[in-house]
C-alpha cells in the first residue's frame, strides 16, 4: 500500500476536493486537432492534438497507443487531461496484426518527438504555446514499452523527457517472450532512466478473457515488473477491477476490445481514474504541483475506482 506523506492541509473536505477536481474534467475548454499530410511542416506519421483552447503556454504529452489499436480510441482520456492545462499529442503508428519488433515504432515516436518543435506550434488554437522545456511521454500497452524503450536509449531525440508514464505496459507474451529490444532485465530497480515515472496496471490484465485468447498483459512482462525495474522516484497504481483495454472510449470496436478480460462496471470510471491519476502525475513533475498526487497517495480510496496496490519510491 502507500507509504505515508505528508499533507500541508490534511483536513478531510480539502483532501476530498482536491482529489475530485483531477477525476473530473477540468476547466479549459478542448479542442481535437488531427494532424496529416495535408500539414506543413508535415508529421512523419498522422497524429492527433488534444489542446486547451485558452490562449497560454502548456506542457506537453505524448501518448502512444497500443498494439493494433488506434490513437482516436482514447479521446476521451486525451480530453480529460488537456482539459487541465496540457497539450496532448497522439502519434498513430502504422497497423500490423503480425507480431514483430518495435523497432519502427520506436523510430517513428522519436521522429514525432522532433516534429514538435517546428510542427506543433503550427497547429494549435490561437494564442495557445508549447512549452517543449516540459515534455512527458506515455505509453499504453505495447505502446509503453515503446515509450520506456524510446527513454532507455533505443531512439535519439533532439528533444528530453522530463517524465514518463506505462498505461498498463507490456513486453512480450512472456518471460523468455519479450518482444525486441527486450529491454526488462527482472533486477530490481535495474533501468537507466532518472526522470519520475509512474506506472498504472490493471488487475484484470493478466487474466484470459476466455479459453480462446490469452492474457492481453501477460504475467512477467506487465506493469509489475515495469514497475519492479524502475528507479526512484517512481509511482504505481493498479486499478484492481478492470481490464487492459477499460481505458479506451466506448465506441472502440468490439472485435478488439473482446479479446481482453474486461471488468463489469462503468468504463468511464475507469477512464476518470487514468486521467486524474496521469493529471496529478504530470502536475507534480511538470508544473511542480504536488498536492494531488500526494492525496492521492495517502487516501487512494478517494478514486473513482479501487486501487490496490498503490505503492511509490521517492529514494
Amino acid at each position: 500500500m502507500a507509504t505515508s506523506t505528508q499533507i500541508m492541509n490534511p483536513s478531510t473536505e480539502v483532501l476530498e476536493t482536491a482529489v475530485t477536481s483531477v477525476f473530473q474534467p477540468g476547466k479549459l475548454a478542448v479542442e481535437v486537432i488531427p494532424v496529416d499530410h495535408d500539414t506543413n511542416p508535415t508529421p512523419p506519421i498522422p497524429i492527433l492534438i488534444a489542446s486547451p483552447k485558452d490562449a497560454g503556454t502548456y506542457p506537453v504529452a505524448i501518448l502512444l497507443h497500443g498494439f493494433c489499436l488506434q490513437n482516436h480510441f482514447y479521446e476521451q482520456v486525451l480530453r480529460h487531461i488537456a482539459s487541465f492545462g496540457f497539450i496532448m499529442v497522439a502519434p498513430q503508428f502504422h497497423i500490423s496484426i503480425m507480431a514483430k519488433g518495435d523497432t519502427e515504432d520506436i523510430t517513428a515516436a522519436a521522429e514525432v518527438t522532433d516534429w514538435l518543435t517546428k510542427g506543433l506550434p503550427s497547429v494549435l488554437p490561437k494564442g495557445v504555446k508549447p512549452n517543449l522545456s516540459k515534455i512527458a511521454l506515455a505509453g499504453h500497452s505495447r505502446g509503453g514499452h515503446t515509450a520506456f524503450s524510446l527513454v532507455l536509449g533505443h531512439g535519439k531525440t533532439n528533444l528530453k523527457f522530463s517524465a514518463l508514464i506505462g498505461l498498463d505496459p507490456v513486453a512480450g507474451t512472456g518471460k523468455y517472450l519479450q518482444i525486441s529490444p527486450k529491454i526488462l532485465t527482472y533486477e530490481p530497480s535495474s533501468f537507466d532512466i532518472t526522470m519520475p515515472v509512474l506506472v498504472i496496471g490493471t488487475g484484470l490484465g493478466e487474466e484470459k478473457k476466455n479459453i480462446l485468447f490469452p492474457p492481453c498483459a501477460p504475467k512477467d512482462v506487465n506493469h509489475r515488473e515495469f514497475y519492479n525495474e524502475c528507479k526512484a522516484p517512481c509511482y504505481y497504481f493498479v486499478t484492481k477491477d478492470y481490464g487492459h483495454l477499460d481505458m479506451l472510449d466506448d465506441d472502440a470496436p468490439k472485435f478488439m476490445t473482446c479479446m481482453c478480460k474486461d471488468g463489469n462496471n462503468c468504463k468511464d470510471m475507469m477512464r476518470r481514474t487514468i486521467a486524474g491519476i496521469m493529471v496529478a502525475f504530470l502536475k507534480a513533475v511538470l508544473n511542480e504541483e504536488d498536492g494531488d498526487l500526494r492525496v492521492i497517495l495517502k487516501d487512494p480510496k478517494l478514486a473513482p475506482t479501487t486501487l490496490d496496490p498503490v505503492e511509490h519510491r521517492l529514494a
